[in-house]
């Protein structure tokens, strides 16, 4: 193939994520509206429902901003749906974790978010959902492994 051929495959990938990423973004805002929450809340304690995490741990995991996670870490906690624990492995990085308020929150949106699953699943089948997440995630893992771009 040739070096044209790559860098259009890879601007139509770019296109497409960043198409998706926007989908994304609006079908989230929608399915966590109800619940009171943002795309942004739902993503942040999404991160830590299983366990604690510090903030740069939540970013590193969301591929975002330290920055941008505090921010909405700190309005979670603010609301009472998320709240800041002694972290046994760092001093001064506390560790957020949901409150049962913000587990109860994050439930609510799990109606919403079976159906479009559902949806996703019978536009796409079984198989071919299960290929579109194996192949996002080899496209993460190896732009994980690449240098950063020559100016």
């Amino acid at each position: 193939m040739s070096a044209r051929a790559r860098q259009d495959l890879l601007s139509r990938t770019a296109l497409g994520v960043f198409r998706l990423n926007g989908q994304f973004l609006s079908v989230s805002e929608e399915l966590a509206r109800p619940a009171g929450l943002t795309a942004a809340s739902w993503q942040v304690l999404g991160a830590v429902l299983r366990e604690p995490l510090p903030v740069a741990g939540i970013a590193r995991t969301m591929g975002i901003t330290r920055q941008s996670v505090q921010r909405v870490a700190d309005l979670l906690a603010a609301k009472g749906l998320a709240e800041y624990v002694p972290n046994p492995a760092h001093r001064r990085a506390k560790l957020l974790r949901p409150t049962e308020a913000g587990r109860a929150a994050v439930a609510r949106i799990d109606p919403g978010h079976a159906s479009l699953a559902g949806r996703l699943a019978a536009a796409l089948g079984d198989e071919g959902l299960a290929d579109t997440v194996r192949a996002l995630e080899r496209l993460a893992r190896a732009l994980d492994t690449l240098p950063p771009p020559a100016p």
